[in-house]
């Protein structure tokens, strides 16, 4: 039986502890918090999406950055196991929701803590709250290898180890105390991190009409994010415009996608399809259809049937139709270039918003520095990267959670 210390308390350190201690291992979580799964608590609006039900080639295809890496990760610990293993070994029963989302029945994330929490206890594992780390003890092998012999607190006591799990998290809801230390700790030790960027975040935009749509939720869209006239991501579903940009479903799983860009200066515009159900023969058919009722009224009052009324305003500007022409004087040209704008209004994206609203980090530990198989470092035995830290990253949905399970799982049964 060995000694393993677990830096970080959430969802992959947690689920490390879980592993480790089935294994027989004695087992230490230090956590800097007063609290176990401080992120844990607000994620899914306070209701935890714990996972997503998909298949695996879901699972996988919804992974942005290195998908590949998770392989035995996810085989593992698949998504399927996730949810018996809350059900039967923690008493927390889960829902499937739409998109495959998996809640807890109660809706509360709280009892996902208290499940994790209380298996934690019935497998022995020591919590430690309060306690900071403040870096990794190694020595050298016989071999002249890097080997982790503990962890060095910040009031300076060393806590001998014989093997460590980094588990800190990445930089997103700093509040929660997600400090990038994980990254610094790799750093310390020879390990490359890859750039931070903030991911699922909501996104800045230039045009000035999109304050005024502030407060819009706009359903069944879609939305394809455009750089250098070639479309980068696309998807269907809900969006927002907010006082400085746009949210939302489609928006922040599009940001996973041009956040490098972004960063490069690269110029990103972003195309919502107000009407994806129709082409644009149909939507046209359908405005002659809706004019043919309103025959002599101002174009300004001849689209209540067709958009949202705070929209009206700004399509009608954009359109550069009179407002006030009459419906029976617009022409093929005006109408059909109406259609060009409703299936392709389009804002220009300026910057990511910070990493205080990003859900998750981009960026991380490389996974070239870290073996797939067992999350364990490549450079310094018995030291493991999980969750966060790492560089990958995934879509919304419950994906980045089955990330933390199944990595931080992986290198609990792992650890020697």
């Amino acid at each position: 039986m060995s000694n393993i210390a677990i830096i970080g308390g959430g969802a992959a350190g947690m689920m490390a502890a879980i592993g480790a201690a089935v294994c027989g291992h004695e087992v230490h979580i230090y956590e800097k918090n007063e609290k176990l799964g401080k992120k844990i608590y607000i994620t899914g609006k306070g209701r935890c999406n714990v996972t997503n039900a998909s298949d695996m080639d879901m699972l996988f295809k919804s992974i942005v950055t290195n998908p590949k890496f998770m392989y035995s990760a996810f085989y593992t610990l698949s998504n399927d196991t996730v949810i018996q293993m809350f059900n039967d070994d923690m008493s927390v029963p889960t829902k499937i929701e739409r998109g495959n989302r998996v809640f807890p029945v109660s809706d509360k994330s709280s009892d996902i803590i208290i499940g994790l929490t209380r298996r934690l206890r019935e497998l022995g594992v020591n919590i430690h709250l309060g306690y900071n780390v403040k870096e990794l003890v190694l020595e050298k092998t016989s071999e002249d290898k890097d080997k982790v012999k503990g962890i060095r607190l910040t009031d300076g006591e060393v806590i001998k180890a014989d093997s460590v799990i980094v588990a800190t998290g990445g930089f997103s809801y700093q509040t929660t105390g997600s400090d990038g230390a994980g990254y610094k700790f790799a750093k310390d030790t020879g390990h490359k991190v890859t750039d931070i960027l903030p991911a699922l975040v909501p996104l800045n935009t230039k045009e000035e009409f999109v304050k005024r749509l502030q407060g819009l939720s706009l359903k069944n869209i879609k939305v394809s994010f455009v750089c250098k006239g070639k479309e980068v991501y696309s998807d269907f579903g809900e969006m927002l415009f907010t006082h400085f940009g746009v949210s939302g479903p489609v928006i922040l799983s599009g940001s996973s996608y041009v956040s490098k860009r972004i960063k490069n200066g690269e110029d990103i515009s972003i195309k919502i399809d107000l009407k994806p159900a129709l082409s644009e023969g149909e939507l046209d058919d359908r405005i002659l259809r809706d004019f043919a009722e309103v025959i002599n009224k101002d174009f300004a009052n001849s689209l209540g049937k067709l958009l949202p009324t705070k929209l009206i305003p700004i399509i009608v500007e954009l359109s550069q139709i009179d407002p006030h022409k009459k419906v029976n004087e617009i022409t093929k040209e005006e109408r059909l270039n109406l259609v060009k704008l409703i299936k392709g209004l389009t804002v220009t994206v300026a910057s990511t918003r910070s990493f205080n609203e990003a859900i998750i980090t981009q960026g991380g530990v490389n996974v070239k520095d870290v073996n797939p198989g067992t999350m364990e470092s490549k450079l310094v035995e018995d030291l493991y990267f999980v969750g966060e830290v790492l560089d990958v990253d995934a879509l919304t949905g419950g994906y980045n959670l089955q990330v933390a399970w199944s990595t931080g799982y992986l290198a609990g049964i792992s650890v020697r």
